[in-house]
């Protein structure tokens, strides 16, 4: 008797709503049953060896905190497929290791297939292609297709203005003459039915139901210290929570239940507290949520509470994530060279181990810099605002290769998306072309935390710094510094400001910048052959 096997790797779209690998997989199945042919639908993720290593800066290629979150997705996913009467088969084996097995079969006439979410950076697009060859090798005369679907964008290549080889170098561009042509945004798609993706037979394919029965893993069993938890200090935004329900949970509680979707505008470049941004990007970075259902939200809201330039923001900040996706698939592993895509004439990257150490740390002696440092080493989370005059001072006020602070950021983000990061590092650092954008960061301090409640929040050796001083302790005279109990330099309770590059003529006059408006972030780094 004819069979069919489809199998779904999962990475990162750990959802069953709008997801087009699913709704691929459905379509194939009853295909397949209207043909006569016994199928099987093999839905797999693998928490892949490769990603718990190190990269090549050695920091941890994955981090505690993502890590627990990445396992909170799993499991909700796994529950989510279970209430449709599917399963989802879970192993810490390379992909390559594991799908081939899934696809042995006896008989003359088998087709097999297997769908993923179509990935342009090199790490991911070399583990689709092991992937290809292992499971073809694997068949046995078997008819196989290797199918890969966009879906991790708001708009889809297909129906932009120009092809991703013609995308215009600058953002506003590309948004501009998108927004003119009015290209249409894919409505969000519903999960496949129950009972449209069937399993194998109890007593078949046993290497797929032992993944299915098996536990989850640990961060004990992924290479973590015993004791390690992956859970985030109190003191942080929010208490993430992986999967698609927590997605759907928060994209509600943003939009319909607080209404705080309608000062997004005014609100979004806080640094405290849960709502002055939306907070979806963990859930977008590991698919959760698509753009698209997002997108569908906004559009509701606007139709049942108000449409004005909040709302449209959120569609502006989704487009940055998308230009960043196209911008790596157009340029590729360029992308990640210390020069980047546009080259700075005559620029060389300092070195300098003690100064890099200090900014991981959040001991630079720049308050807003060291609380934004210790947020994310401390929760695996920063605000846009944060993330930007961290990665100014580290790029620009200390010279040190951008890529060092996008490698940083991998290890920890919660929020990590490969585009993201690493296109909003190469930009910062100048190597997109058009103007260079240095952050005067003590005028951004006074301006986004004028009365030093965030860097208070995160360095509490500032907690009784008074406020005209918070944020240069150092120019405290040394009475008040004994009086507040804050010492400031060698061997001091904070530390005095490290000496930083000088603004160049160039610079002068666009000091006050600011990278021009998104919310761009996350990234996944290393050296790529996008």
């Amino acid at each position: 008797m004819a069979s069919t096997k489809v199998v779904v790797f999962f990475r990162n779209d750990l959802r069953v709503a709008d997801n087009y690998c699913l709704n691929l997989a459905s379509k194939e199945a009853a295909k397949a049953k209207e043909r006569g042919d016994t199928v099987e639908v093999l839905p797999v993720y693998c928490f892949d060896p490769r990603n718990f290593g190190e990269t090549e800066f050695g920091s941890p290629k994955t981090g505690a905190y993502r890590t627990r979150f990445l396992l909170e997705c799993v499991a909700d996913l796994r529950h989510s497929l279970q209430s449709l009467g599917s399963d989802l088969c879970v192993s810490t084996e390379a992909p390559e290791a594991l799908i081939p097995r899934l696809l042995q079969s006896d008989g003359d006439k088998r087709r097999h297939i297997v769908t993923c979410q179509t990935e342009v950076t090199s790490e991911e697009m070399a583990a689709d292609e092991a992937v290809e060859r292992s499971a073809r090798g694997a068949g046995g005369g078997a008819e196989f297709s290797m199918q890969r679907v966009w879906g991790a964008t708001l708009y889809h290549p297909e129906d932009m203005v120009h092809s991703i080889e013609q995308l215009p170098e600058v953002f506003t561009k590309w948004r501009t003459q998108t927004e003119a042509k009015n290209v249409p945004i894919r409505a969000p798609q519903p999960a496949p039915a129950k009972g449209a993706l069937p399993l194998p037979a109890k007593d078949a394919n046993a290497a797929f139901w032992q993944g299915c029965s098996a536990p989850l893993p640990t961060l004990q069993d992924l290479g973590f210290a015993e004791g390690e938890t992956g859970e985030g200090d109190p003191k942080g935004v929010l208490p993430f929570r992986g999967g698609e329900i927590a997605a759907m949970a928060r994209l509600n509680h943003y939009t319909l239940e607080s209404d705080a979707l309608a000062t997004y505008f005014d609100t979004r470049n806080g640094m405290l507290g849960a709502d002055y941004s939306s907070k979806f990007s963990p859930w977008l970075a590991a698919g959760c949520v698509s753009a698209r259902a997002v997108h569908a939200a906004c559009k509701r809201y606007e139709a049942e509470r108000v449409a004005n330039k909040s709302t449209y923001w959120m569609t502006f900040e989704l487009m940055w994530r998308d230009y960043f996706k196209f911008y790596v698939a157009k340029h590729g592993a360029r992308l990640f060279y210390p020069d980047g895509v546009h080259p700075r004439e005559g620029h060389k990257w300092q070195k300098d181990f003690s100064a890099l150490a200090a900014w991981k740390e959040g001991r630079t002696g720049s308050p807003l810099v060291d609380a934004n440092m210790r947020e994310i080493a401390a929760t695996g989370f920063m605000s846009n605002r944060g993330r930007q005059n961290a990665a100014s001072y580290l790029v620009h006020d200390l010279g040190l290769d951008w890529r060092l602070g996008a490698d940083h950021f991998e290890s920890l983000l919660l929020d990590y998306d490969v585009a993201s990061n690493w296109g909003n590092w190469h930009a910062l650092a100048g190597l997109q072309g058009g103007r260079l954008n240095r952050f005067n960061i003590p005028k951004q301090a006074h301006q986004y935390d004028p009365d030093g409640a965030y860097v208070r929040h995160w360095c509490p050796e500032l907690a009784r710094v008074p406020r005209q001083h918070v944020h240069a302790p150092h120019a405290m005279p040394r009475a008040l510094q004994a009086e507040v109990g804050c010492r400031v330099g060698p061997g001091g309770d904070y530390p005095a400001p490290q000496r930083t590059l000088p603004f160049s003529a160039s610079e002068v006059g666009q000091r006050h910048g600011d990278l021009g408006g998104g919310k761009r972030r996350g990234g996944r780094g290393g050296r790529r052959r996008g």
